[in-house]
């Protein structure tokens, strides 16, 4: 390849991993943690194969400011990269392996916490009032909704955010599965967000969740003359060990509660839910309905 097209796509690979997504959240103290650790490997390995940086930088296809930035931890690294490095410098995978924490680290810290929490729940109680839950999303419909935030969110954030919603959805697939509970509104499965087309897979994606043997899904019509979820979504996840944690816009300024009597208020307001929405059976049915006027 000439200089002038080296130089061309070193600008671009360069520009695309400073892209918003990519840097170190300066409030998480294990992201920072993992990409420093990644970092002095990374430079470890380079000085033991005796390449400066700007060797390394050219070997690798990317400019030396962004291998300082990897270095120094300031930077998460491309999976790419570590692949590529991985390759110049002959470390036969080790490198490489370093792929699966670095990819936990682009997860935002909430998402992150969350995902944690569901995977250790035994049972969940959801209800999201603006939106099908984030669990119960494809990734084109999450696309499509993350691609409607203003201010706009990049590419890089965009996937980022479906990347760390695809990884949540390991819940349904644990053996013993937790007890899934979703009530859904009528208007969310209605509005076609993203096209027909979108909304067509995920209606046929909510009828295929919900005929596994944990999951009970609801929906909530519009038509219902009394509605306990006027005050917002209710998230309550048990634990094994009798705990629980809730979160809800109405209680505590929607942070996580364990405190029994904030506890008893949402499931109090959970429970009602349930029995003003359809039944998991007229739901499936109502769906199905839908899909055919779609």
């Amino acid at each position: 390849m000439s200089v002038n097209g080296e130089a061309v796509r070193v600008r671009t690979e360069t520009d695309q991993t400073d892209e918003p997504g990519w840097e170190v959240d300066p409030d998480d103290d294990w992201a920072l943690a993992v990409v420093a650790t990644v970092g002095r490997q990374l430079r470890l390995r380079r000085e033991a194969a005796g390449m400066r940086v700007g060797e390394f930088a050219a070997a690798v296809g990317y400019g030396e400011d962004l291998v300082y930035k990897i270095e120094t931890g300031k930077r998460i690294p491309r999976p790419e990269y570590l692949d590529t490095a991985d390759e110049v410098l002959g470390a036969g995978g080790l490198v490489g392996a370093m792929k699966e924490d670095v990819k936990k680290v682009r997860y935002p810290k909430k998402v992150r916490d969350l995902a944690q929490m569901e995977a250790r729940a035994v049972e969940l109680q959801l209800y999201d009032p603006l939106h099908i839950h984030g669990l119960l999303q494809t990734p084109e419909y999450s696309r499509a909704l993350l691609s409607m935030r203003r201010p706009a969110y990049s590419t890089e954030e965009v996937e980022r955010f479906i990347a760390a919603r695809v990884a949540r959805k390991a819940i349904f697939e644990r053996d013993p599965a937790p007890d899934l509970s979703f009530v859904l509104e009528e208007w969310t499965l209605r509005r076609p967000l993203g096209g027909r087309e979108i909304l067509r897979k995920q209606l046929e994606h909510l009828l295929a969740a919900g005929q596994l043997r944990n999951v009970e899904l609801q929906v909530m019509p519009m038509e219902r003359y009394e509605h306990a979820g006027v005050d917002g979504g209710i998230e309550v996840l048990k634990f094994e060990d009798g705990s629980a944690v809730g979160r809800s816009p109405a209680v505590a300024n929607g942070r996580p509660v364990s405190d029994l009597r904030q506890l008893r208020i949402l499931e109090l307001r959970y429970g009602i839910i349930r029995a003003q929405a359809l039944t998991p059976r007229e739901s499936a049915s109502f769906i199905e309905q839908l899909l055919g006027e779609t």
